[in-house]
């Protein structure tokens, strides 16, 4: 069960619920193949709120990429194209 006050103080950080899911579920896989956690805490934690946490404290960073615009394909042909 994840923790209500670590998904809204990481929701002040990612302010775009999509980003968030995307981040945490990508720091949870690294968490369950071994990635050492970067919050300490004294009480036992999901992964889930792990990584929420991680992405509260600023340890969790992000860039968006740059959706490109395909570009026409380029034909050998030299003669015209006709329709």
């Amino acid at each position: 069960m994840i923790r209500n006050d670590y998904l809204q103080a990481a929701l002040k950080v990612v302010d775009d619920p999509n980003v968030l899911v995307n981040l945490v579920s990508t720091r949870v896989k690294q968490l369950k193949r071994g990635s050492r956690a970067l919050v300490e805490s004294l009480e036992k934690l999901s992964h889930e709120d792990i990584a929420l946490r991680e992405i509260a404290d600023g340890k969790i960073s992000y860039e968006l990429g740059v959706v490109e615009e395909p570009r026409p394909a380029v034909r050998a042909s030299s003669a015209p194209v006709r329709y």
